[in-house]
């Protein structure tokens, strides 16, 4: 059997709301119900509400935040430490609950949000977009499928950004957000996605580290002695004492100048080089190649314009926003898809135009120039890598800590030790799987279509949609409904497309394959 608690909220507008906490043993749903409109869920009635007893808003506050603050699974059974912030943003107050968690948040800047989102999409894995993205497409519907994917990412993700404080409560965490809205089960089901995406993710940055590793080797060395698969032991291994030394993502602060510096750098040699090669060059083919499998390399390519623009953890970096988050979070939304997108665009743009339907799967490997120029921007790639990873495998590092109880200092003998282990065995993990299948393009498009589509597409408007549902114009419903059924049918053929891809690759090339 459950217990409830009724807590009275502050006003909102002229109306009161009235909270009801259901609380069982493994997992806290907390709905908001207004007085005068009561509905029902899809659950049915595992919600309880009733009329607001009379009491103080500072009682309120504190039995909101200690119920509210311990509603994460994961965090139950320890000492909670939530707290209570006054949203006043539309002049109104109204209690906002911080779950509890071992990482910093709401500690950084709306800029330096944006600086996290666009070390994302700016990563070393633009290096191979020109070649994932652009041949197998070709000019027109490549370029009109990056600026629909521009334009429907941000849609997207500004949806999520606009539930972070739903419901009275900040959720830090995806499957926060998706517990919130919908139960338990699909706060476990998130919670799978997002780190089978994640995970996918930081398989094919070690990838990347590993060929750039490579890439800068067989610049001074014509032999085989330095292979791939021994290239991402290495590039594994430095992203653990990197993962080791830096607690959270909001201890990032410098290094995320010093990876836009790294980034800056390969993507300037890059177009470069680009360009005096296209400059030299006769004219190129751009027709997309043709293959058997032609519509399952069309259907892949689909995916990583998606996997280009969008961490599928967006709320996580959203908690490490100041208040007001919402309007904060737009802010840092915009400068990722205005200024964070150009070098993106101009490098996969000019590396297509420069080589055409030979462009490779790794820029890198298609121009010429300097040795030291071409090594320069491989061991840029290769460090820039090791701090873009860092970003996409916080969540795992920030559900480990606060299930375990690690915060404080770095350099503390109880967390070091804890993070060589853990950490360092997450990582293990990663650099085995990208040295078993080093694929990227490949797990690009798995990566989109197994994760990217139902967390960023199909349950962004969802969620929205459930949240939401009795303010929205017929309209409005439409649309949504319109985008859900769309990206479930993408995420759908992309997946098997993958499957196919992947299947196909690992006939061409053996495991631990040096490519």
């Amino acid at each position: 059997m459950g217990w409830y608690i009724k807590v009275a909220i502050p006003k909102q507008s002229d109306e009161e709301i009235t909270s009801a906490f259901l609380c069982s043993q493994d997992h806290h749903i907390i709905h908001h119900h207004n007085n005068n409109h009561h509905h029902n869920n899809n659950n049915n009635s595992n919600v309880l509400s009733s009329s607001s007893s009379s009491s103080s808003p500072s009682s309120s506050s504190s039995i909101t935040s200690k119920l509210m603050s311990s509603s994460d699974p994961e965090n139950a059974s320890r000492p909670t430490n939530g707290a209570s912030l006054n949203d006043n943003s539309s002049n109104q107050s109204q209690t906002v609950v911080v779950p509890q968690t071992a990482h910093q948040i709401s500690t950084d800047s709306w800029l330096q949000a944006g600086f996290v989102l666009t070390t994302g999409i700016n990563s070393a894995y633009v290096l191979g977009y020109s070649g994932a993205i652009m041949v197998p497409l070709g000019w027109i519907p490549a370029v009109l499928g990056l600026m629909a994917a521009t334009g429907i990412s941000l849609y997207a993700n500004s949806l999520v950004a606009k539930l972070h404080e739903f419901g009275g409560k900040r959720h830090i965490r995806y499957r926060d957000l998706a517990g919130f809205i919908y139960g338990p089960r699909a706060y476990k089901l998130t919670w799978a996605l997002q780190y089978i995406n994640l995970f996918m993710i930081n398989t094919g940055f070690i990838i990347l580290a590993g060929s750039s590793i490579k890439a800068a080797y067989t610049l001074f060395k014509d032999d085989d002695a330095l292979k791939l698969p021994y290239c991402i032991i290495i590039a594994g291994f430095v992203c653990a004492l990197f993962a080791i030394g830096i607690p959270h993502l909001s201890a990032l602060r410098i290094w995320l100048g010093v990876s836009t510096f790294f980034g800056l750098i390969y993507i300037i040699i890059a177009i470069a080089l680009s360009l005096k090669d296209g400059l030299q060059s006769p004219p190129r083919d751009y027709t997309p190649p043709t293959k058997r499998n032609q519509v399952f390399t069309t259907i892949g390519a689909a995916a990583n314009l998606v996997f280009a623009f969008n961490t599928g953890m967006l709320p996580e970096i959203q908690a490490t926003v100041r208040k007001p988050v919402v309007e904060n979070m737009m802010k840092a939304l915009y400068f990722q898809f205005t200024v964070g997108v150009v070098p993106m665009y101009a490098i996969v743009f000019i590396g297509y135009w420069a080589y055409g339907n030979k462009t490779s799967s790794y820029l890198l490997s298609s121009v010429h120039g300097p040795v030291w120029l071409k090594a320069l921007a491989n061991i840029s790639a290769f460090l820039q890598t090791v701090i873009a990873l860092h970003i996409f495998a916080s969540p795992m590092y920030e559900y480990l800590d606060t299930r375990f109880g690690i915060s404080g200092n770095a350099l503390n003998p109880k967390n070091l030790g804890f993070r060589v282990i853990i950490r360092g065995g997450y990582l293990a993990l990663n650099t085995f799987v990208s040295a078993l299948l080093p694929f990227l393009g490949d797990f690009m498009s798995l990566t989109g279509a197994i994760s990217t589509f139902p967390l960023t597409f199909i349950l962004a408007n969802h969620m929205y949609f459930r949240a939401k549902r009795n303010k929205l114009s017929l309209a409005m419903k439409i649309w949504l409904w319109v985008n859900i059924v769309f990206f479930s049918c993408m995420a759908l053929a992309s997946f098997i497309a993958a499957l196919r891809l992947i299947a196909t690759d690992s006939k061409e090339y053996h495991l631990f394959a040096d490519l």
